[in-house]
């Protein structure tokens, strides 16, 4: 059970910014040539931004702190570093429930929105009973099997973000708040499909192990706007220092990792591509389907002997074996019960007896997958299985891996291999085609094109969108 003082730390996202963070951040603003009017900190925590901000932009009007957490108001109240900047007002107020229009009323000053939201999601907020959350809506229009599949979880700080976006379109004005880099594309990409208006976005990454001791990939999220100006890219700093940057972007509708490297390779882009990159095979139950081969001993992972036919066995390369390029020999070795999505499975008890019974035992353990995408399909159903799974040669990426290491994979002991679902996979039935495409996805010309659309610091870093995306036979023409 959660101790009362952590739930609270999770609740509200507790990552209290640093005053020399926030002085760093003020540095930079002033470095940007911002100098407004009215300063907003929605989320005030113990007043770091705001005495930060008192400090560095002596020529704002007003100061305006917002805070919930009664604890951080006791504390600010008791603090004497506020006592004398009259400019300053701190307000006990829910950011979920803000009017902005009455609490910066129909001034054209220029207004800043600085801060720190919090670094939770809405399912870690519904896994401790948090009424910390904004009121539900599919704001990120989601379809019904994208909310199924998990994409309907978000951080709370895109919601507010995107808030005070739709309250800054209102006016000239500046956004610099700390998030995840993450959020802020998604920032970036609300903001685009909106059609908003936005002068100017940057990122600048922030060490979060050094400022808030977590080890999460966050910045300075920077944004300019003015009522007349469109303009979808965001510079990318490393650091608050530095002026080196590269610019993210919208080629027609989607987002590019690298504007300058991607434009010079566009010609490659192909959202139809000849060939198709599957994912592995989804089965939601390692303990039964999922075996290990011990002394030519099948073992599941409830440390059973498993004593069944050979015909559904086949090896098994999980994601961490194709990434560190262990694709040669395997123990693991996995229960394939379908050539394609659907397919009935009823036929498994006629032609591997031991197999059926063996997966009716285990019939409980099965029947609890708890995705919907198992409901009303036959029983012991699997997904990401067709011709294609069952092809001699395949070429093979981890997705959640950091690198792009493609490797070029044959059979095991005469079988097929199978992946699991975090691998993306080309299949052929050829082995020279193989070595040929092998080729020319291991070139630099490819490296550099999924380079310059992948973002790695995501949690899949390399998806079957991107990985599709690349036309084979236009590099190939370029190449050869």
């Amino acid at each position: 059970m959660i101790r009362k003082v952590e739930k609270a730390k999770v609740e509200y996202g507790d990552f209290q910014t640093p005053l020399v963070l926030a002085e760093k951040v003020c540095k930079k603003l002033i470095e940007l040539g911002v100098n407004p009017d009215i300063i907003v900190e929605p989320t005030c925590g113990l007043g770091n931004f705001i005495e930060a901000a008192s400090n560095s932009f002596p020529s704002a009007n007003k100061i305006l702190g917002i805070e919930i957490n009664s604890n951080y108001l006791d504390a600010i109240e008791k603090s004497t570093k506020f006592l004398y900047d009259d400019r300053i007002e701190i307000r006990c107020k829910d950011f979920f429930y803000l009017d902005w229009s009455s609490l910066i009323g129909s001034s054209n000053k220029e207004v800043l929105v600085i801060g720190n939201f919090p670094w939770v999601t809405n399912s870690q907020q519904g896994s401790i009973d948090s009424a910390n959350l904004p009121t539900k809506t599919n704001f990120q229009n989601h379809n019904g099997l994208d909310a199924i599949t998990g994409k309907s979880n978000f951080d709370i700080s895109e919601w507010m973000l995107i808030q005070v976006v739709k309250f800054l379109q209102k006016r000239d004005g500046y956004l610099a708040m700390l998030c995840k880099t993450s959020v802020s594309r998604k920032i970036l990409g609300y903001i685009h499909s909106q059609k908003l208006n936005l002068a100017y976005a940057a990122t600048y990454k922030i060490d979060t192990q050094k400022y808030f001791n977590v080890n999460v990939d966050a910045c300075l999220f920077f944004c300019k706007f003015d009522s007349n100006v469109q303009s979808y890219f965001c510079d990318v700093f490393d650091n608050l220092e530095t002026s080196k940057f590269y610019r993210i972007g919208y080629w027609n509708t989607i987002l590019v990792k690298d504007l300058v490297t991607f434009e010079k390779l566009e010609n490659l882009y192909d959202s139809k591509s000849e060939l198709k990159w599957r994912s592995g095979i989804k089965h939601d139950c390692a303990s039964v389907m999922e075996l290990r081969r011990i002394d030519n001993t099948l073992i599941n992972g409830l440390g059973e002997i498993v004593d069944i036919e050979e015909t559904y066995v086949f090896p098994l390369l999980k994601g961490s074996y194709v990434a560190q390029n262990q694709t040669k020999v395997t123990d693991r070795y996995i229960l394939v019960t379908q050539g394609w999505v659907g397919e009935p499975t009823e036929n498994i008890r006629n032609i591997a007896p031991k197999t059926w019974n063996y997966l009716e035992k285990h019939e409980k353990l099965l029947d609890k997958r708890k995705s919907k995408i198992y409901q009303n399909n036959p029983k012991f159903s699997i997904f990401g299985v067709g011709s294609y799974t069952f092809t001699p040669w395949k070429i093979a990426i981890c997705g959640l891996y950091k690198k792009l290491n493609f490797r070029l994979v044959g059979k095991i002991s005469d079988k097929p291999i199978i992946f699991d679902d975090t691998v993306y996979f080309l299949s052929f039935d050829d082995a020279t085609l193989a070595s040929k495409y092998f080729e020319l996805l291991t070139s630099n010309l490819a490296k550099d094109f999924y380079s310059s659309l992948i973002f790695w610091d995501e949690k899949r870093p390399i998806k079957s969108g991107v990985l599709n995306s690349l036309n084979l036979k236009a590099l190939a023409d370029f190449l050869f």
